[in-house]
């Protein structure tokens, strides 16, 4: 006898079941998982979002030609280190162990990008007269990137924070015991620096109980034609 319209449907929807039932039978969930994928079409599964791309320093976007990417990250309390990053190279971290408490500097060559030196002062029980020493002979043009670390000013003099004023910063001369405080400038600059912050130590305010937050700061920094003669 030959199934005509709705019986041949029918038979062949029955068909169907009874394949789905055997294949969930013999091969357990994943395959039942997999018949019934065939059936809804793959269009349901969820796109996964591209990652962002990531630039030197962790910039969320590239510099310019002829341009330096920095990021600078201020030490949290008295507990996490600070960091300098400079084109994607650590120049100073806790990683690198060549950190300290006080102000952390890494001076760069600001034509070529090259580093010169790094050095930490330790502004509460150091000696002032090694951060001066170190400060005065700068060449022009020579980059200045700072970072501080539990307290920076506390051994301050006029003279010290008159240099960091002369190197661009604006910030230097109201720089308090244990503020937060980036920045960079330069021998030589013109303008001041547009590159610098500070979070004042306020009880009120405070991240950290008796230090404020950590400060993040990153950017392009020109490098400068080199030097007639």
């Amino acid at each position: 006898m030959r199934l005509t319209g709705p019986l041949r449907v029918l038979g062949v929807l029955l068909l169907v079941g009874l394949t789905w039932l055997l294949a969930n039978t013999l091969f357990g969930k994943e395959s039942g998982s997999s018949v019934r994928h065939f059936f809804i079409g793959a269009s349901e599964e969820p796109t996964p979002e591209p990652r962002p791309r990531r630039y030197k320093c962790g910039l969320s976007a590239p510099c310019p030609p002829k341009h330096l990417a920095f990021r600078l990250v201020s030490g949290a309390a008295n507990v996490i280190g600070p960091k300098i990053c400079l084109e994607d190279k650590m120049l100073v971290s806790s990683v690198k162990n060549n950190v300290g408490r006080g102000l952390n500097i890494a001076l760069v060559n600001g034509v070529t990008g090259e580093l010169l030196a790094t050095k930490t002062f330790d502004m509460w029980a150091g000696d002032v007269s090694d951060l001066l020493k170190f400060l005065r002979p700068l060449h022009e043009g020579t980059l200045v990137f700072v970072a501080s670390f539990d307290d920076p000013a506390t051994k301050l003099n006029d003279e010290s924070r008159r240099l960091f004023e002369e190197l661009g910063s604006t910030m230097a001369k109201e720089l308090a015991f244990r503020d937060s405080w980036v920045f960079v400038g330069a021998k030589g600059i013109e303008n001041k620096s547009p590159f610098e912050q500070r979070m004042k130590n306020s009880k009120s305010s405070n991240k950290y109980e008796g230090w404020p937050e950590s400060l993040e700061m990153d950017g392009c920094i020109p490098l400068r034609a080199p030097l007639e003669g």
